[in-house]
């Protein structure tokens, strides 16, 4: 069975924080900010509004924007590192708020590469010829985790969320995927829920968002561009072929950094941070969805998407785009 995707949609929060906030509590500056991430602005969602509340909303723009019938959807993944409740699955409440009846339901826990991630398991669901219609959401509401006392992080991070719909197909338009993890090196971006090591290590038990930027910076840098090539080789192309590359908007030094090492163009790199920041599992489709929307990522165009982050884990799929603009 083939799988196309060839709907989105997303949703962002109503209150724009722009560096200038930060400057009222921390000792930083906009320049500061924008010279070591590009970031601008970001998203926070209210204190009222949760992550389950931004994936409904953002599958019911795609609805909207495709006319969609979202009722018979027969599975849906939500990919999310800030879930209100470890249990039940933010996938289960979005499918009980959208009416969508008997679906399997999984959330998918990693971090800044769950988006990729949920493609590829949704690929394999469809390829079992079990499931027709899958809806995979990446949405988080990190503002609501991050550390306000540490300058280096909580700058990096908003809030937001985007849906796709992958769907069976007569044609195959989502090629290979790629996955790698070094889980030696969880210790060095984390949000723990028990005081328990990591790898042996003694952590900060807090409830916040814990990063080691130098060595996460470091391993990006170093991973992103080698994974990039090698998915592009399994998929029988070069990575002169690639119309847009739509990696994980971590941070704007970090993209450049890895076009520069692979001697791609950063102008057909899309990204989202510099006006969203951070967003994690959702930062690949918001930039996706913007891309289409702008008139920048055309029918058949190929993409290379790639996600990276806690794990430290990496995943990315080749894909030819079926979106239109809406």
């Amino acid at each position: 069975m083939n799988a196309i995707i060839d709907s989105i949609g997303v949703y962002l929060p109503e209150k724009k924080i722009d560096n200038h906030y930060f400057e009222q509590f921390l000792e930083t500056t906009d320049e500061w900010i924008v010279s070591r991430t590009g970031i601008n602005t970001r998203y926070y969602s209210s204190e009222t509004e949760y992550t389950s509340d931004l994936c409904v909303k953002a599958a019911q723009n795609l609805a909207d924007n495709y006319q969609k019938n979202l009722a018979d959807i027969d599975f849906v993944i939500v990919a999310t590192s800030t879930p209100e409740q470890s249990f039940p699955s933010m996938a289960s409440q979005v499918q009980s708020r959208l009416g969508i009846p008997n679906a399997g339901c999984l959330d998918v826990s990693a971090g800044c590469a769950g988006f990729a991630y949920g493609l590829i398991l949704a690929k394999g669901l469809i390829a079992t010829g079990d499931y027709q219609k899958v809806l995979v959401i990446g949405g988080e509401t990190l503002s609501k985790i991050s550390d306000f006392t540490d300058r280096t992080s909580c700058v990096l991070f908003g809030d937001g969320a985007g849906a796709v719909l992958v769907e069976s197909s007569e044609t195959q338009y989502l090629h290979k995927s790629i996955s790698t993890t070094n889980g030696d090196l969880g210790k060095d971006l984390y949000l723990s829920n028990q005081p328990a090591p990591i790898n042996f290590e003694q952590i900060d038990y807090n409830g916040k968002i814990h990063q080691n930027g130098r060595t996460v910076f470091k391993w990006a840098v170093s991973n992103l561009p080698a994974n990039i090539i090698k998915l592009a080789e399994k998929n029988g192309i070069t990575t002169d072929q690639i119309d847009w590359m739509i990696p994980h908007s971590a941070n704007i030094r970090i993209l450049e950094a890895a076009c520069s090492q692979m001697d791609f163009p950063i102008e057909k790199c899309l990204e989202s941070v510099v006006n969203y920041g951070n967003t994690s599992a959702a930062s690949i489709p918001i930039a996706w969805y913007n891309g289409i929307q702008n008139g920048k990522v055309q029918l058949d165009d190929k993409l290379m998407l790639a996600g990276f982050g806690s794990g430290l884990t990496l995943a990315g799929i080749y894909l030819t785009n079926r979106i239109q603009k809406a």
